[in-house]
This record gives structure tokens, C-alpha cells and sequence, in this order.
């Protein structure tokens, strides 16, 4: 018999060996409950934690299945403490429920009363709660909902809540399925959306989470406030509801830094809602502005940490997270599993890769060796300023424009996260700029110019980093990033994924733009896909490699490798 490729700890780490046959679809199944901690050449290391397993319990997942899994790859039998462990934390998910009784009061209740008389007597819990009813029964202040969840998730004690929602000011949207039709896995997410009420959708980028946040505004019918992350993404989002949805021109508003338009269906950017005046948040009354019955977080992995507390509010609303990772690099996972809710449907990226609907990727670790004079200038320096010194070398010049030799005829962005290694970077290529500093239109006319084969380069800050619709670009050159964070790992890749095709394809594509018809990004079509081609130049033996190898823990997690180059053998 053959051993598995896992080796299951006693301290909840799990050790899967990179070589073994089945390490792909052990590595396939661990990511519904377990994070990659650590991902080196042969051994990759992931860790059991107790939120992995609540939001794989509020999935559908059960401790059955998940110990099956484990014992169906592991070399050795499971440790009976870990088995236990993940038994018992699996069972305290929906042990306590927050409900309504017959006069629509909240209530918290459990069948176990002791567990009950340990909650309400925690110091932070007490007085989120009135006197006890009876032994499974404490009333709950009306506006504590959000934060008695918040409190119970970090006890311990994940509740279900099942006091239902408002169901907002109705309104009709309906898909318009004429030239596409909603994927199965993008229905599947719709309907897990819809049983649990709210919760958050995690599908790889370019796999069409706008349509499934466009479905589930269909299948409630209610006014809905839609949150991005800047105003491009708003206009990407408005583009997307016209085409695929009923609703008309006058029927989305934007609500951002230039525009401020209360509709039906209104689009605001995160920024505007955290801005503040005199102190104030200025724009809250946003909140109330209509009676809502739904509100789509688009990049909930990216909400900024006071949306967090007007979110806790907004309780009785239906509220739908969409992300490409549940990772955040401040560790308030916790919190979106309160606040906006459990993960309510995960496709893994590599599934919808062999399904057609993404793009495959090829990644690339080049390596590259500071010169002589910013070795030494690297070597006396301050902890917080090496970084920079590795990252943004002017020996990543010439290496750029290597990288992009090698794809002649593709559509190449350029990321970086220094404006001025960006700014010597597109003056070295001839190529545009887009930063933050780009004023919106500017940057939708580069963009379209872009996808229609204008320019075939952009050089771009992190601003392009998620929400923006670019189906063309087939490679990425990243040159310096948010030192080790994975999301952003995660969201520059996912800017190639979107599925690319042939030469005849690309040429028939470029033909229906110019006279004016759509191209639908959605429809895999017949001509085979192009493979992406992600290259991420490092400094060699600096931080710049350091941290390099921690923002590619989420994408190693989802099935890709990274081919390490040499930066003379490009």
C-alpha cells in the first residue's frame, strides 16, 4: 500500500511532501480547512486552526468528512488528540444561536445551559446581553448583534445566527442571460448565498464575482448598496450591471470622490465611506440613505478597519463579501467571519483552471544581484530602509525589458509598489504610467487602450492591484510589492487570469471591438487558452527574497510553483 503524502502533528501543523503523486489533490482538499503556513521546495507546512474549521463547518463540511481526508493521505495514523480537537471544535459551531423570539427581540439561545452561563458571565459579553429569560434564554440588546458575535467567535463559541434580515425596500433586477449564462459553480454561489443569508463568496480573480454578486441582487429584489475599493472599480461594476442585468443608466448610482448619486442600485467607493470631517465620518447617512436589502463588499479581504465597526451595525441587512482570499495581513479574518459572515461557497483556483473559465499560469522567482555599491549601501543601513534599497535596484531595468523579449506580441504590465522606481521604469520601456496620482479618466484611457492593443505595456503602482478588468495582459512583471503580503500576491496574478486565446481568436476579438460590437470575457469560447506568465524579480541573499518567499504562500496553497531563474540564463 501506498503511504500518503501527509504527515498529520500533534501541534495542529500538517506536512505534505511536494513530491509525493497525490500531493495535488491532498493539497486540493486541505485548503477547505487549513492554511499554508510555510512553502519551501519539498516540504510544504499547513496549520488546522479553529477559524479554518468554522467557516469549512458554516460550508457545508463536517468533521467527518474533514478527518476522512486526513486519514485518506496521511503517511501515519492521526494523532487521537488532533481528531478530538477538530471534533470538538467543529461541534461548537450553531451550539449558541442568535434568533428572534415571537415579539421579533433578539435572543441568544443554546440547548446547553451551561454553556450559556459561561458566556453571560464573560466581561465582555454581560453587557451585550438583558437578564436571563430562562435557562437556554438570554434577550440581546437590539444593537449588540455585531459585536456579541465578535465577542463569541474570540471565547470560543461561533453562533449561528438565524434572526433573519430586513428585507429591505423591494426592487427588480433580473438577469439578462442573452449572448452568457451564469457558471455552474457561479450558481452554486448564489444559492449558498442565499440559504445562509449573508457570508462571503471566495472564487479565484477573473472567475466572475461580479456576476455573482449581480445574481444575488437578482435573486433577493431588493435596493442594494454595492462597496468597492476605488471609483475605477465602481465604473467596471456599473459596466458589468448594465450588460448582464435589467437595470438601466438611471437606475445605478456612484457615490465616490466625484460623483454623488443615490439610486436603487448605488456603488460607493470604501474611501468615501471612511472619510472623515471635523472628526466625523461624513458620509455615514449613506448608510440610511435607502432601506437597503442588500450590501456586496467587493474585496472584503481589503476592508479598511473602520467598515468593520459601521459594519457591526448593519446586522439586520444582507450582507455578501466577495474575495479571491479570505487572507488578511492584519489578521482580522475573525472579524469578516463575524461581521460579514462565514464562508459560504469556495472554489479552488486550479478546478476552475481545468474547467477553462480562468487561465493557466506559469510563476517565476528571477533572481538578481546587487551591484557593488548598493551592496555595500544595503549592508550599512537601517532595518526599515532595506527594503526599498533591494527592491527598487536599477539592475531590475534591464531585466524587465528581457522578460518582456521573451513575449513578443503579448500584453505585459509592469507592478510596482516605489513611484519612483516605477517612474525610471516606464521612461527606461517608453511605456505609460498609471498611479494613484492618475486622474480616473486618464487611467480608463490607458486601461481601454490596453485592451485594445494600443499599448501593449503599462507600467502601474498598486492601484492595479485588484478591480480592474484587463483580459488582455497575459504576462506580469512585478518589481517591488507591500513587502510580504500574499493577497497582493494573489491580486496581481489574478490580473492575467482572466482566459486569454489564440493569435486567430485575439485577432477576431480586436475586429468586433473596432466596429463597435461587445466581447464577451465571460465565454471560454473554442480556441485554446494562452498560458499567463507571472515573473517576480528579486534581489538576491536581501529581504526583497525574504519576503518574496512569504507573499507566495497563498498562491503555493491554491497549486502553483514558482520556477526559480537565474537572471543570466533569461
Amino acid at each position: 500500500m501506498t503511504l500518503g503524502p501527509l504527515i498529520v502533528q500533534s501541534d495542529h501543523t500538517v506536512l505534505l511532501e511536494v513530491a509525493h503523486p497525490d500531493a495535488e489533490d491532498a493539497r486540493h482538499e486541505l485548503a477547505v480547512f487549513a492554511e499554508l503556513e510555510r512553502a519551501p521546495e519539498h516540504i510544504h507546512t499547513y496549520r488546522v486552526t479553529r477559524l479554518g474549521l468554522w467557516n469549512a463547518r458554516a460550508a457545508g463540511h463536517t468533521a467527518e468528512e474533514i478527518l476522512e481526508t486526513l486519514n485518506r493521505y496521511a503517511k501515519f495514523p492521526v494523532p487521537p488528540g488532533v481528531a478530538s480537537e477538530i471534533e470538538d471544535t467543529m461541534r461548537r459551531y450553531g451550539r449558541l444561536t442568535i434568533e428572534r423570539d415571537a415579539k421579533g427581540a433578539l435572543i441568544l439561545r443554546s440547548d446547553e445551559p451551561a454553556i450559556l452561563r459561561e458566556v453571560a458571565s464573560a466581561k465582555k459579553i454581560a453587557p451585550l446581553l438583558g437578564n436571563r429569560i430562562d435557562e437556554h434564554t438570554f434577550p440581546v440588546e437590539s444593537w449588540a448583534r455585531g459585536e456579541l458575535k465578535q465577542q463569541l467567535v474570540a471565547r470560543g463559541w461561533p453562533a449561528e445566527d438565524l434572526a433573519g434580515y430586513t428585507p429591505g425596500d423591494p426592487y427588480d433586477i433580473e438577469l439578462v442571460e442573452s449572448d452568457w449564462q451564469l457558471r455552474d459553480y457561479q450558481a452554486k454561489a448564489v444559492e449558498a448565498f442565499q440559504r445562509g443569508g449573508s457570508g462571503v463568496v471566495v472564487l479565484p480573480c477573473g472567475a466572475g464575482k461580479t456576476i455573482v454578486g449581480a445574481a444575488s441582487m437578482a435573486a433577493v429584489g431588493a435596493k442594494t448598496l454595492i462597496l468597492v475599493t476605488n471609483a475605477v472599480s465602481a465604473r467596471q461594476w456599473r459596466d458589468e450591471l448594465l450588460r448582464r442585468t435589467s437595470l438601466t443608466e438611471d437606475e445605478i448610482g456612484e457615490y465616490s470622490g466625484q460623483v454623488k448619486e443615490v439610486k436603487p442600485v448605488t456603488i460607493a467607493t470604501y474611501q468615501i465611506l471612511t472619510s472623515r470631517r471635523k472628526g466625523e465620518y461624513a458620509h455615514l447617512s449613506l448608510l440610511d440613505a435607502q432601506d437597503w436589502g442588500v450590501i456586496v463588499y467587493d474585496e472584503v479581504h481589503l476592508l479598511p478597519a473602520p467598515v468593520f465597526k459601521l459594519t457591526a451595525d448593519l446586522q439586520a441587512r444582507r450582507r455578501l463579501g466577495l474575495t479571491a482570499t479570505l487572507v488578511r495581513e492584519d489578521g482580522r479574518e475573525g472579524d469578516v467571519f463575524s461581521l460579514i459572515g462565514p464562508k459560504r461557497y469556495d472554489a479552488a483556483w486550479k478546478d476552475i483552471e481545468a474547467q477553462g473559465f480562468i487561465a493557466p499560469a506559469e510563476c517565476f522567482e528571477v533572481r538578481v544581484d546587487l551591484g557593488e555599491t548598493e551592496r555595500l549601501e544595503y549592508a550599512i543601513a537601517e532595518d526599515q530602509d532595506r527594503y526599498r534599497i533591494a527592491s527598487s535596484t536599477p539592475v531590475k531595468q534591464p531585466i524587465a525589458q528581457r522578460i518582456i523579449d521573451r513575449h513578443p506580441g503579448e500584453s505585459v504590465l509592469v507592478i510596482g509598489q516605489y513611484i519612483d522606481q516605477l517612474e525610471s521604469m516606464a521612461q527606461a520601456l517608453d511605456a505609460p504610467l498609471i498611479t494613484g496620482q492618475t486622474p480616473v479618466d486618464e487611467r480608463e484611457r490607458l486601461f481601454g487602450a490596453f485592451r485594445s492593443g494600443e499599448e501593449r505595456i503599462l507600467v502601474v503602482s498598486k492601484v492595479a492591484n485588484f478591480s480592474v478588468d484587463l483580459p488582455d495582459a497575459s504576462v506580469a512583471i512585478q518589481i517591488s510589492g507591500s513587502f510580504g503580503s500574499r493577497q497582493e500576491e494573489a491580486q496581481r496574478l489574478g490580473r492575467l487570469l482572466r482566459p486569454k486565446r489564440t493569435a486567430r481568436a485575439a485577432e477576431k476579438r480586436s475586429l468586433e471591438v473596432a466596429r463597435g460590437g461587445a466581447y464577451d470575457t465571460e465565454d471560454p469560447g473554442e480556441a485554446p487558452i494562452l498560458t499567463a506568465s507571472f515573473y517576480t524579480v528579486i534581489a538576491r541573499d536581501t529581504v526583497d527574497q525574504d519576503f518574496a518567499q512569504n507573499r507566495q504562500r497563498f498562491l503555493a496553497e491554491q497549486g502553483y510553483s514558482y520556477t526559480i531563474l537565474d537572471a543570466h540564463d533569461l
